[in-house]
């Protein structure tokens, strides 16, 4: 009920006013947030002079473009305190996780809510391990892919393809209600698609390389079996990754394991709504990763940096920032207003990258301290809580580790398909049940009848964002423009 006459607690509440008519709700505050549909009682009449289009009758929209303030959810899953600087998985502070804890440990526990016991884990592990073979009609499937096609595009392209893999899977073909009803063959997928992404991203990585696929071994960790998938030489090479640098890898999967509501969150739920299978999910979160302002931060950082050029460079760069005629990648985060505590972290992961592989031979991790020694000294940068993110290094680490800054997202993908599936199984144990369908505002044209072909007046296309304009065809210069009398040699 919108209104709310009996309050236990009036002191936990906001009272609202609506001006128009001078009605009065009363909504319960919970967890600090209010129920948004508490608004559509607000309902004002639909008179002379007013849009239908507003919908008045159905009461008071809440407009939110980019989700700047909205919740859509109640999660168990993950905490952030921005102000504080504070990340945690399930209660554990990230921390205490990065540095006593594994990948697949944190998976468990992101998705089941605890840290597995001692049975668990080795269950867990062998599990997962054992599920990162891919069927052969797969694997030439993703290699019939172009050799320079992005490894996003193929790790896409993967996972959308892997509920053809396993019909059983397929609420659209075993019953929307498959995973409600038979969590062991939830449990299933969980481990595919964990096991599996590893494998995807190697291969992805292969092809770009124009390098045979290498087979998963299930005697290595995790991460060491995606470094020796993507660098061994053939299925005889008996090279094994060095650990420190499986560790390192393995490190940076649990900061990016999971991250609350971000983009990719948001689409795995939102397409999971629909009960859709969850390799399908997935192959959606990992396009909303793929855009450049979500999964190409890091990428973003390299790339300036390399335009920086050079340390004596940085305080130009920094005025041009202040300028704005400067991007500054790498600084700052939507939801952290402190410093970005995987940050701290991920510094401590970079110092002993390089202290094994050696400094990066373009000088880019000497710009990039001196960059940030720069900015944390500067009034500008100080006062605007612009402190450097986990993008920062993680692009520095990979870089030196030698992976092309294509397969950066990849690296941001397989690690994150942990969070998504945390957050795709809490919603089907405990949302609402319904389909996403978010609201919206309407503010286009009214009604307006249609005029036959000719009848209507000739426009005068200005616009280049319409595009009823001639395009350029690629054709034999022979046939001529559109397919007519060649052109004049």
């Amino acid at each position: 009920m919108a209104v709310i006459k009996e309050q236990p607690n009036p002191q936990e509440s906001i009272t609202v006013t609506d001006n128009r008519t001078g009605k009065t709700v009363t909504i319960p505050i919970t967890n600090n947030s209010i129920p948004a549909t508490a608004f559509t009682a607000l309902k004002a009449p639909t008179t002379a002079g007013k849009r239908q289009e507003d919908d008045l009758g159905n009461g008071i929209r809440v407009y939110d473009p980019g989700f700047m303030n909205t919740a859509a959810i109640k999660s168990r899953i993950t905490y952030i305190d921005g102000d504080a600087g504070e990340l945690r998985h399930r209660g554990y502070p990230i921390e205490q996780l990065a540095e006593r804890s594994t990948y697949l440990e944190t998976a468990y526990l992101l998705i089941y809510g605890h840290l597995p016991d001692a049975s668990q884990s080795k269950i867990w592990e062998y599990e997962v391990m054992h599920h990162t073979f891919l069927s052969e009609d797969l694997t030439s499937l993703l290699r019939s892919m172009r050799y320079d096609s992005h490894p996003m595009s193929i790790f896409i392209t993967a996972f959308s393809s892997l509920s053809a893999y396993h019909p059983e899977a397929n609420p659209s073909l075993a019953g929307q209600n498959l995973y409600t009803t038979s969590p062991e063959l939830l449990n299933k997928q969980v481990i595919r698609a964990l096991g599996k992404s590893s494998t995807i991203a190697a291969l992805s990585l292969r092809i770009r390389m124009n390098r045979p696929a290498i087979a998963p071994r299930a005697d290595l960790t995790y991460t060491e079996n995606l470094l020796y998938m993507m660098d061994a030489l053939s299925p005889a090479d008996p090279y094994r990754p060095d650990p420190r640098l499986a560790k390192a890898l393995d490190t940076l999967f649990i900061l990016h394991a999971d991250h609350e509501m971000n983009c990719s969150t948001a689409a795995m739920v939102h397409v999971g709504s629909s009960r859709v299978d969850p390799y399908s999910a997935i192959a959606a979160a990992a396009s909303a990763l793929y855009g450049p302002l979500h999964g190409g931060a890091n990428e973003a950082v390299i790339r300036m940096l390399q335009r920086i050029g050079s340390v004596d460079r940085v305080p130009a760069f920094l005025e041009g920032v202040k300028k704005k005629k400067e991007l500054l990648f790498g600084f700052g985060h939507r939801v952290y207003r402190n410093t970005d505590p995987r940050s701290t972290i991920i510094r401590k992961v970079a110092e002993e990258v390089f202290s094994i592989l050696g400094r990066d031979p373009d000088g880019l991790i000497e710009i990039a301290q001196a960059l940030r020694d720069a900015a944390l000294k500067d009034p500008y940068f100080v006062e605007r809580k612009l402190y450097p993110n986990v993008d920062y290094w993680s692009g520095l680490i990979y870089k030196t580790m030698g992976f092309p800054l294509d397969f950066f997202p990849v690296l941001f993908a397989v690690p994150r398909v942990s969070g998504w599936l945390a957050h795709w199984k809490q919603n089907l144990e405990e949302g609402t049940g319904k389909i996403w369908r978010p609201r919206q505002v309407y503010v286009g044209e009214g009604r307006r009848d249609y005029v036959e072909l000719g009848e209507r007046e000739a426009r005068k296309v200005e616009d280049s964002r319409e595009g009823v304009r001639e395009l350029p065809h690629y054709q034999s210069r022979r046939r001529g423009p559109r397919g007519g009398v060649p052109a004049k040699l």
